[in-house]
């Protein structure tokens, strides 16, 4: 069944490309909306590319509202952007769910690689983003766009790759733990500095937009975790659930309401933030490399810092007003991002780990 659901989506994939190159572009949205579909479904039935089934129906949902923006800005008078922040509280207390003191020894456990992996982190990606951004030539509130979701924490997302990656994931997890719990200092801060150049940036309100999107749900997931979960088991089953659906209606908010904006400059949008997401997992890595970190850390290394928190970027844009241009960069990020990440994931899971000692290190 899968195999066949492969082939008819694939086809219909084709004859939407066939449409959209006669002129028929409004005949081939609603074609390639439901091969997408088709194909997500037809993936959960491969293993090897099971990973991608989530990526696939965001970009279904992004293609749908970039057909059908109207559907996606308002319904009767209420403005759906009223339900990114509610939305981000959500999936944050589902992360903090999932976490515990545990997260926070590793601190403790692995100082090395937390202070270079933090550091890393809160330093290449913003540098990128800067650089990029000043490159781009895009107006000011898009290329600011770039910096913010440099300037972000790391996302839970790069906990599974690193799983996959085989990578160290005890790292992964404390790296993600600690940046996010950062964010509220250092993002601002970076902004301020790197972002100020090509908008204003409130500090105090951006301080005070992560603790209450970030900082506040964590900290109730993580009492929820020690005290109640073990008597709501179903939770544990519901929050990642609820945190792909939630994550993929912030993105296609965003893209309604940055219809006009993405259809002017999304192409060229699209080769920075994929730019951007590379170079970190790049420069990531090679900076485990440079403070001689092993193999596995430095896969870690890569990953944390390459991936990013592309829905707090989005809440942030959205807290700003700027949602239809700030906010443009981190809703492509988030799914070109679960790409490249399940694509180095699969790579490097197939390469043995060298765990041997080098010579003259015994």
């Amino acid at each position: 069944m899968y195999k066949i659901l492969t082939g008819i989506s694939a086809a219909g994939i084709l004859i939407a490309a066939i449409l959209f190159i006669s002129g028929l572009i409004a005949q081939a949205g609603p074609v390639l909306i439901a091969s997408l579909v088709l194909l997500a479904v037809a993936f959960r039935g491969f293993v090897s590319l099971k990973g991608f089934s989530f990526t696939l129906i965001i970009f279904a949902a992004i293609t749908t509202a970039l057909y059908y923006p109207n559907y996606f800005v308002q319904i009767n008078g209420f403005k759906l952007a009223t339900l990114i922040t509610p939305l981000i509280q959500l999936i944050m207390f589902g992360m903090g769910t999932s976490m515990g003191v545990q997260d926070f020894v590793g601190v403790i456990k692995m100082p090395k690689g937390v202070v270079i992996g933090v550091c890393s982190h809160f330093i290449i990606m913003p540098l990128l983003g800067f650089t990029l951004a000043k490159l781009s030539g895009f107006p000011p509130e898009i290329a600011a766009g770039i910096i913010l979701i440099g300037c972000s924490p790391n996302g839970m997302a790069s906990n599974v790759v690193s799983y996959l990656a085989k990578a160290n994931l005890a790292l992964s997890i404390t790296l993600t733990a600690v940046s996010t719990m950062l964010a509220p200092l250092f993002t601002p801060l970076l902004m301020k500095l790197l972002g100020g150049a090509f908008i204003k940036i409130d500090v105090v309100d951006m301080m005070w937009d992560i603790t209450k999107m970030v900082i506040v749900p964590i900290g109730a997931g993580i009492l929820f975790n020690k005290y109640l979960l073990k008597r709501a088991k179903w939770l544990e089953t519901a929050m990642p659930l609820v945190s792909m659906f939630g994550i993929a209606f912030i993105i296609v908010i965003i893209t309604a309401a940055g219809r006009s904006s993405l259809l002017n400059i999304g192409f060229m949008l699209i080769v920075l933030v994929l730019a951007h997401n590379l170079l970190g997992y790049t420069f990531g890595y090679w900076a485990g490399r440079l403070f001689k970190m092993d193999e596995r850390d430095c896969r870690t290394m890569a990953i944390e810092v390459g991936m990013q928190n592309g829905g707090l970027a989005s809440g942030l844009a959205k807290e700003m007003g700027k949602m239809a241009t700030v906010g443009l960069a981190p809703a492509i990020f988030g799914p070109l991002m679960n790409i490249t990440g399940s694509i180095l994931a699969n790579y490097w899971h197939r390469k043995p780990v060298d765990d041997r000692p080098k010579p003259g290190t015994e």
